[in-house]
């Protein structure tokens, strides 16, 4: 699977805090949710990002709280993938386990800037820099996290792998 978006860059150590603020965990609406996604970081980012686009952080995106609010923010904003030097391990977890598509890649997050468009290719964990031509390298994920990823979440991938056993 391939994605193409705009890059809004974060600092490191972005927490679930920032990613959605407490004070609206009162849902699991997507939408309602993406409202608010990254507004502690970037006020105006509910405004101006667009379906597809990509966000880039430096190191241990996602630390705090283990809720599955945060991922899901990101995808009710229509982001297509987050890029960190790392993630913090439950937000890994749980990002896969709700279907956000994410990769870990340093020499990316170094490189690329707020702004650029870059191409993402999942199956083989490349990350193209548009505007420079550069390629950067990130670990792809083993097939059946590619799977989950692409079924929309471990739920899904459950039940398509379940539906086929029972035929």
């Amino acid at each position: 699977m391939k994605l193409k978006g705009k890059v809004h860059k974060f600092g490191k150590d972005i927490d679930t805090d920032a990613i959605i603020p407490a004070r609206y965990l009162n849902t699991f609406d997507p939408r309602e949710l993406a409202r608010h996604c990254m507004e502690d970081a970037d006020p105006e980012f509910p405004d101006k990002v667009q379906a597809g686009d990509i966000i880039v952080a430096d190191k241990n995106f996602g630390c705090g709280s283990s809720r599955e609010h945060a991922p899901i923010a990101i995808q009710g904003a229509q982001v297509a993938c987050v890029i960190a030097k790392s993630f913090a391990r439950i937000f890994y977890r749980n990002a896969i386990n709700t279907g956000l598509p994410i990769l870990e890649c340093a020499a990316a997050v170094d490189a690329i800037e707020a702004g650029d468009e870059v191409e993402v290719d999942l199956e083989q964990g490349t990350i193209t820099n548009l505007r420079t031509g550069e390629i950067y390298q990130a670990a792809p994920f083993p097939e059946f996290m590619q799977g989950i990823m692409a079924q929309g979440g471990l739920m899904n991938y459950l039940k398509e792998k379940l539906s086929h056993q029972s035929n």
